[in-house]
């Protein structure tokens, strides 16, 4: 079973003289997400002459390209036409069951969101856990998973003074969006809880756990469990566990 096809085509800009990018849409939203991941298959698929990288965002694919070998133009006709192929009802490749332990040290926004939204931490927790979240790109740091799929009663705007650092593994989120942070890094996201998974790990195969497409299960774990996970994975150990392929 197939979606129809795109019904406007993207836009297609320049980016420097050696990419550009298909943009299919302004907004964060899974089916704008969906037409740009097609898009990313279709391309790997194809294997057009002169592509090197793709790079797929929530809402467009940047195309690095070696202008010698493929021209702006011809580049933008061949993807413009894989733009329209339809694409395939969405299946789930794989599904990543994610501890976090919640709260404290852990997540120090936690008490902040549930007064936010006047509710309590477990109900926090109980909705952030609650839901399947998608990955919708990778960027911004190694393995900095955004997500979509956020429980609509706890979205929270971004904090207004950001962090200028906060601790690898952690779990925010940040107005619709949701996160899983690898490294340290600053964020202006709320900080909910830690995870010991590295979804980056550069002596690891693979070296990145979470694609574009997956799905993510977040669950509670208990602080005193966090360190053991944490040495395991820093071994190279995947401590996600892979619920469904």
């Amino acid at each position: 079973m197939t979606a129809a096809s795109p019904s406007v085509l993207p836009r297609i800009l320049p980016s420097g003289d050696t990419a550009l990018v298909v943009e299919f849409g302004r907004s964060i939203d899974p089916t704008t997400n969906r037409q740009v991941l097609n898009l990313d298959r279709n391309v790997t698929s194809e294997a057009i002459g002169g592509v090197l990288e793709t790079v797929p965002t929530y809402r467009s694919l940047l195309v690095h390209y070696d202008p010698v070998r493929i021209g702006y133009a011809a580049l933008s006709e061949k993807l413009l036409a894989l733009a329209q192929l339809p694409v395939p009802a969405e299946t789930v490749v794989r599904r990543w069951r994610v501890p976090v332990v919640y709260g404290g040290d852990y997540g120090l926004d936690l008490d902040d969101v549930a007064r936010a939204h006047s509710i309590s931490t477990s109900d926090v927790i109980a909705k952030h856990t609650g839901s399947e979240y998608r990955v919708a790109m990778i960027g911004f740091t190694p393995g900095f998973a955004y997500l979509g799929g956020l429980d609509p009663t706890i979205a929270t705007p971004r904090r207004e003074s950001p962090r200028t650092e906060t601790p690898p593994g952690t779990i925010s989120i940040g107005g619709v969006q949701a996160c899983v942070q690898c490294l340290a890094a600053p964020s202006g996201w709320h900080l909910l809880g830690r995870t010991p998974v590295r979804t980056f790990h550069p002596h690891r195969d693979p070296v990145f756990l979470m694609e574009p497409g997956d799905a993510v299960h977040f669950h509670a774990i208990a602080a005193k469990e966090f360190d053991a996970l944490d040495r395991a994975a820093e071994r190279g150990d995947i401590v996600a566990e892979l619920i469904a392929s």
